[in-house]
């Protein structure tokens, strides 16, 4: 690729999680953000060569990141604890959620505390969160200097556009992403739909507690795992509407992958879902299955509401183009290369 030649490459290395399973959100992320980075910009994907669970496998992991930093080292999430072998002056820290500190108790919650997000906020020369909700979260959990951290948000994933469909009021799809037991509400859920007649596709692996759930209120619905990045994009082509009532979220990517697509969006009203969702949602309450069955029925019933919803998504996801968040993040390096 053709460097400026007035600008000094810089060398910036991604540092990542160790792929596995269907977990791959950070990783789409990062990807769209390195697609729109300016040439000068020499960007090295550094995966750990060991998922991260256990203290020997985690060790392994850190004295392995110093030998591949670069001139701005990223650590781009689920892996915090490598800021303790990165120089600081040199290294951000992306930080997607606080969830690890919701369910857990005792010497766990210390652990997770200290070794996920203090030690590591206090060992970087920035930190970015991907939505106000998470800054705050950060600013409480870590006690950093709340100078040192914004918020940049998580940019659209290529490959979503608008994509036409007549929605189907006698039998609706519905689309479910992901099935996180603690957070993604699909019990309320399924009550919420019991007697609505409509289809539910769940991208993810369901839990025994999550299937009762579904076989008990009698919802017809299919559960897919390990979908590529196209399986999943064909699922929100083949969905009538998006439901995103999760009880906690660092960002609620499927909002603004439902914006692009141009179908219309139930949304929890809790956590980050109201900034990232604006105006193009129907906001519930997670905790009441009545209010997530009204927000279904009220998509599902007015043609006209529906409409306005689409209409606004397609210009709510213009605040997540890859190439505007890109633009962000290259500034951001500047701005620490600069001060190093």
């Amino acid at each position: 690729m053709h460097k400026c030649s007035d600008t000094r490459a810089i060398r910036v290395v991604h540092f990542e999680r160790k792929p596995y399973g269907a977990y791959f959100s950070i990783e789409r992320v990062f990807d769209a953000v390195r697609r729109c980075l300016p040439a000068h910009l020499e960007v090295e994907r550094r995966p750990c060569r060991f998922r991260s669970r256990g203290l020997f496998r985690r060790l392994l992991n850190l004295a392995e990141a110093p030998f591949h930093r670069g001139d701005i080292n990223h650590i781009t999430g689920d892996v915090h604890y490598l800021a303790l072998a990165l120089p600081k002056r040199g290294t951000i820290l992306t930080i997607h959620d606080c969830v690890g500190l919701r369910f857990v108790t005792g010497f766990k919650l210390l652990t997770t505390l200290w070794l996920w997000y203090r030690l590591p906020a206090n060992r970087v020369a920035a930190i970015t969160a991907i939505s106000e909700f998470t800054r705050d979260e950060v600013l409480r959990s870590t006690r950093c200097r709340p100078e040192i951290i914004r918020v940049i948000y998580d940019p659209l994933p290529p490959g979503f556009s608008p994509c036409a469909r007549t929605f189907d009021q006698d039998r609706p799809v519905l689309l479910q992403v992901g099935t996180g037991e603690h957070n993604k509400n699909i019990v309320r859920v399924a009550e919420a739909l019991r007697g609505i007649r409509c289809h539910l596709n769940v991208i993810g692996r369901l839990t025994e507690r999550q299937r009762r759930a579904l076989d008990g209120n009698r919802i017809s619905y299919r559960e897919q795992a390990g979908l590529t990045g196209e399986e999943i994009i064909q699922r929100y082509r083949d969905s009538d509407m998006v439901i995103v009532a999760s009880t906690y979220e660092g960002f609620g990517m499927p909002v603004i992958e439902a914006n692009a697509m141009g179908r219309p969006v139930v949304a929890s009203n809790a956590c980050s879902l109201p900034e990232v969702a604006g105006r193009a949602a129907c906001l519930v309450d997670p905790w009441d299955c009545e209010s997530i069955r009204r927000g279904v029925l009220r998509v599902i019933s007015h043609a006209d509401y529906r409409n306005r919803l689409v209409e606004r998504g397609f210009e709510n996801v213009k605040r997540f183009e890859p190439a505007r968040i890109a633009a962000q993040y290259a500034a951001l390096y500047q701005e620490v290369l600069s001060r190093r």
